[in-house]
């Protein structure tokens, strides 16, 4: 009788996996490994080329919250790749006596305090193929204003499963 449930539970799973993957997807959860920091992201989409992405972003003594509007559009005619830009803001802080790494330049030291600025992204992502997952690169150029002003420009990977 387990065996049986077990087997019927798998088959409909597998099911709403296949029928999520090939109508898109509306929203991802998942991990983001940056350049700079690392932390979790969700994606949802507003319109079938319009999304919406947070992301929380870590590293020591660092925590920065990201807002991002994107459009997305397909990519190279394939329909599981599709690229995308978008701009936004982020928010976050500083504890004491840790180091803001500047992309451009030399490390700077600095007190507790807030960081705000403006951001974009340009990206790749593709939704796998049979299973509920999307694997992305991008570029997420940041503006820091209240402790620059300076740029970074941060490399990023995400993945995340998707319904």
């Amino acid at each position: 009788m387990k065996q049986k449930l077990l087997l019927l539970s798998l088959s409909l799973l597998l099911l709403t996996f296949t029928k999520v993957n090939a109508q898109g997807y509306n929203t991802g959860v998942g991990f983001r490994a940056g350049g700079f920091e690392n932390g979790l992201t969700i994606k949802h989409f507003v319109k079938s080329d319009t999304a919406i992405e947070g992301i929380l972003g870590f590293r020591p003594g660092v925590f920065v919250v990201t807002g991002l509007y994107e459009k997305h559009a397909t990519a190279f005619s394939e329909p599981s790749l599709k690229w995308y830009y978008g701009a936004g803001a982020h928010i976050g802080g500083i504890d004491d006596g840790r180091r803001y790494r500047r992309y451009f330049g030399d490390d700077e030291f600095y007190d507790r305090g807030l960081l705000l600025g403006a951001d974009a992204i340009l990206g790749l992502e593709w939704q796998m193929p049979e299973i509920p997952f999307t694997l992305g690169v991008d570029l997420h150029p940041r503006l820091e204003l209240a402790k620059g002003p300076f740029l970074d420009i941060e490399p990023g990977f995400s993945l995340r499963f998707v319904f």
